[in-house]
């Protein structure tokens, strides 16, 4: 029988533990003790989690995530303090007795000096995540478990506590530490959000379809442009420590002035942003104002020339000021048919609802522009003098979803804004409400909405008085909400109460219009950047009609944003100015056009292949340079380059 040979990290975590057993002896445990089962009293296991209150709000709805991709496995998840203490724990009812025999119950702790070697108190001690399996553990009475935990820091890197999963050793799954540590950054990142409410938040990655993952970077300003914290995956994007980049202007960290970026972000109207970090690697970045933003913005918005509007905005003279709930530019109905035949069908049958009280439902895939279709029903209205709130409620976990929509009452829950806070369906009145991604509202909601719906009235969380509200409502979703019906994850009466139109916006690929929504993004683009391309080369414009895009409108536009930039000055833009990811969705059975006469006389003197071929030797020699540089670690190489893992890993197995 052939043994697995001894990797690197193996010996890493050899080492590692070894070197924990030596601390638990030096503490004078023996391993032969049996567990202390001294927990907290009730009250000062409350008073703990008090203290512990943003962490523990945070972090449950991740752990209640967490404990159903891991159900049935005899398994429990664990939040602890900054000091080994189980403040709360999701558990498998066959574990429950099987914890209690090792005293993992809230109230007790499991730092070292208590438990000797073990996943929670290792993993605090160490700073990095870490997996303790069976005989691995110091005390023999913990040779039954396998536990697998990651630290939680906050915004600042300071170590909050930890998260982490434990259950029988015969369960050991190599994958756990994985799960433990992705929902682990997903808490530190709901933190950062939390603690940055107010301030101008960027996300951003090399990649547009990692914006909103994990993986995205998120960096906080103030309203002068001054960076107050970026998270884990930002630092390692700037490839510095946070105390060095709060030295730096906001130019040397995205490549323009923050005036610029204030202005372009005024113009962009809610769509990505191309930045430039100081590597030179071009992110694309999305920014959510806060409070602090209120100022600045409206310094942005009188800086912007009447010209640089956005073709979907014209300004009548009888247009009033934009409300100050959302200054996002609003469409027409007429100016989103761009001539296919399906969209101007949908179009029309919203155009005949528009002045009646009549909630739609929006359907169709992710980035095809529900939202863009809410905002023109909105503007054709006679609600349009009134705000347009807009919600998505996939974006907010669980524990936040029911404030943000409802609103609460002074003193609701613990770390409720002073003096409370409006609602969504309270800030809506008036005017229009879009709840985007409505098949992903718990259902504890779904019961809430559907009284606001009957009552036309909403009563804050912590109040007792009902606020009338006179709003429309639309909906939009991507998800069959039938099949959640008889699944039971949505309400049928709360079916019946949005779907007065059911309207189905077609998928990019499918549409007969590609040509009139290029032209249309190139001009909003050219205002951004006044020196890109007017026209693409009959090879990008081939390529595209080949395209499958999976991320539909959004895709098309962050791709010719960045085609767009990378052609400034150019004549065209053309095939090598392209993202290099979009070639992977662009039909492989087919070249992607023929090429241009420039790129075919280029083709003759430069090298005989075809421009998509040239394009992905290209993509291979910078892979092949990237890997050399971090001596074939994948997972390194891929962070630096912004791909995938498994578009490494695709590039080696072709090389062999």
């Amino acid at each position: 029988m052939t043994r697995r040979p001894v990797t690197p990290h193996d010996a890493a975590r050899a080492d590692a533990i070894a070197q924990a057993h030596a601390r638990s002896r030096a503490l004078g445990l023996r391993a032969t003790e049996a567990p202390e089962f001294d927990a907290l009293a009730a009250t000062d296991l409350r008073e703990l989690i008090d203290t512990n209150r943003t962490l523990y709000h945070q972090a449950r709805p991740v752990m209640d995530a967490l404990h159903a991709q891991i159900v049935d496995t005899q398994s429990m998840v664990l939040l602890t303090d900054r000091n080994g203490v189980i403040l709360h724990s999701f558990a498998d009812s066959d574990f429950v007795e099987k914890a209690q025999r090792v005293a993992l119950r809230p109230g007790v702790s499991w730092a070292e000096q208590h438990r000797g070697t073990n996943a929670i108190g290792t993993a605090l001690v160490e700073g990095q995540p870490t997996t303790v399996h069976a005989g691995e553990h110091f005390l023999r009475a913990n040779h039954i478990l396998t536990c697998s935990c990651a630290p939680i820091a906050d915004p600042y890197g300071r170590t909050l506590g930890a998260l982490d999963v434990s259950g029988e050793s015969r369960g050991f799954h190599k994958h756990t530490l994985a799960l433990v540590r992705m929902s682990a950054q997903m808490i530190e990142n709901h933190l950062f959000n939390t603690e940055f409410a107010d301030a101008i938040r960027l996300q951003f990655h090399a990649r547009a379809e990692f914006i909103g993952t994990l993986y995205e970077g998120l960096a906080a300003f103030s309203a002068d442009g001054t960076l107050l914290c970026a998270n884990r995956s930002a630092l390692f994007q700037f490839g510095a420590p946070l105390a060095e980049l709060q030295q730096r202007e906001f130019a040397a960290l995205f490549g323009q002035p923050f005036a610029a970026f204030m202005q372009q972000l005024m113009r962009a109207s809610g769509e990505p942003l191309t930045l430039a970090l100081p590597s030179g690697v071009r992110v694309i970045a999305r920014a959510t104002p806060g409070a602090a933003m209120s100022g600045v913005a409206r310094f942005a918005r009188s800086a912007v020339p009447e010209t640089s509007r956005s073709p979907y905005t014209p300004a009548p003279a009888h247009a009033k000021a934009p409300n100050a709930a959302d200054t996002t530019p609003q469409p027409t109905l007429a100016e989103l048919d761009t001539g296919d035949a399906r969209l101007a069908a949908a179009l029309q049958r919203v155009a005949r609802v528009r002045g009646r009280d009549i909630p739609v439902l929006v359907l169709g895939r992710t980035g095809t522009g529900k939202e863009w279709l809410a905002r023109a029903l909105h503007r054709d209205s006679p609600r349009r003098d009134g705000p347009f709130v807009a919600l998505n409620c996939a974006a907010l976990p669980d524990t936040l979803i029911e404030a943000e929509l409802f609103g609460y009452e002074d003193g609701a829950f613990t770390g409720a804004k002073r003096r409370g806070s409006a609602g969504k369906i309270a800030q809506a009145h008036g005017g229009t409400l879009f709840l985007d991604e409505i098949g992903d509202m718990p259902l504890a909601q779904q019961v809430r909405l559907m009284r606001v719906l009957q009552e036309r009235a909403v009563v804050p969380l912590g109040g007792t008085r009902a606020v009338p509200v006179d709003l429309r409502i639309v909906c939009a979703t991507h998800r069959d909400l039938r099949a959640m019906i008889a699944e039971g994850t949505f309400r049928e009466d709360l079916y019946y109460r949005i779907n007065g139109l059911v309207v189905t916006l077609p998928a990019l690929a499918e549409r007969t219009d590609l040509d009139a929504l290029v032209a249309r993004m190139l001009e909003i683009v050219r205002r951004e950047v006044p020196g890109a391309p007017a026209r693409l080369t009959p090879a990008v414009r081939a390529c595209f009609a080949r395209c499958r895009w999976p991320g539909n409108l959004r895709q098309l536009a962050s791709a010719l944003r960045t085609a767009a930039i990378m052609a400034e000055g150019e004549d065209a833009i053309d095939m090598e100015h392209l993202p290099e990811d979009l070639m992977h969705d662009c039909d492989p059975a087919s070249d992607c056009a023929e090429p241009s006469a420039d790129a075919a006389a280029e083709n003759r003197t430069s090298d005989t292949e075809p421009e998509p071929a040239r394009l992905s030797v290209w993509q291979s020699r910078l892979i092949e340079e990237t890997l050399a540089r971090h001596s074939g670690n994948v997972s390194a190489a891929a962070r630096e380059l912004g791909l995938a893992r498994n578009t490494v890993y695709r590039h080696l197995r072709q090389r062999r």
